[in-house]
């Protein structure tokens, strides 16, 4: 698979085919994990790992791929346009199989002198994003941001909007969609899932067992008795009783 041809008839159903074929093959894959300070993963997780470290150990540990490559480009802080702006370091120049991108927290919020942008353009951000990624013959991956406590973020109130300009991409484009945004929301049952938050917007380290544990579900990585993803289904258990 690695750096296919792109193809006209790309769908999210045949990037999971071609994926899970990948998994069971022989060439090595380079993924490449992107986003913001949430992808990033400093700070908030207090040492532990974040989401892409867990995504590392499942693919270069449990399921033996050693020669896979996992690569997190993400900075704190960014929006989409500064990953396009900076796309030869943050994506083509890894020359990546599989990119998964996390963005919108930062892109959503207003006021302090933020550059103000609106879901069509965010939308229209994504799309260039994702032609880009098929353009390189690798498999984009779009998830939504988890959850924001707009009591004490409100500058950050239109997250939903972001989220669901995600959700209409995806969908437009037929790319793989990891909406963790709703997972977070089913977790929080209804609302936001405060044991999994290390701050307003910031999953802490059992937010971030979730984010890994969504990610590996919507992309098929299980492997066989995975002692991996039992410890992140107990983690998010554990968060979610100990707001």
């Amino acid at each position: 698979m690695p750096n296919a041809e792109p193809s006209a008839s790309a769908s999210a159903a045949s990037d999971l085919l071609r994926l899970a074929g990948a998994l069971t093959g022989a060439e090595p894959l380079n993924w490449v994990i992107t986003g913001d300070s949430i992808t990033h993963g400093l700070v908030h997780t207090q040492g532990a790992r974040s989401y892409p470290e867990h995504l590392h150990e499942l693919i270069r540990g449990e399921l033996g791929r050693t020669r896979d490559i996992v690569i997190n480009s993400a900075i704190s802080g960014h929006r989409i346009t500064d990953i396009l702006g900076d796309w030869e370091r943050r994506v083509a120049s890894w020359h990546p199989d599989v990119v998964t991108l996390m963005i919108g927290t930062n892109d959503s919020a207003t006021g302090d002198g933020r550059v103000h942008v609106e879901p069509d353009e965010y939308a229209e951000s994504l799309r260039e994003f994702v032609r880009r990624v098929r353009a390189l013959g690798a498999i984009p991956v779009l998830q939504t941001p988890p959850s924001v406590d707009v009591v004490h973020a409100p500058e950050r109130s239109r997250l939903g909007e972001f989220a669901d300009a995600v959700r209409a991409v995806a969908a437009s484009e037929d790319v793989i969609l990891v909406d963790q945004l709703a997972r977070f929301t089913e977790l929080g049952n209804g609302g936001v899932p405060w044991g999994l938050m290390g701050d307003a917007f910031h999953p802490n380290a059992a937010g971030h067992a979730a984010l890994g544990l969504e990610l590996a579900n919507a992309l098929g990585i299980h492997p066989p008795g995975s002692r991996t993803l039992t410890v992140l289904a107990a983690h998010v258990a554990t968060g979610r009783l100990n707001p």
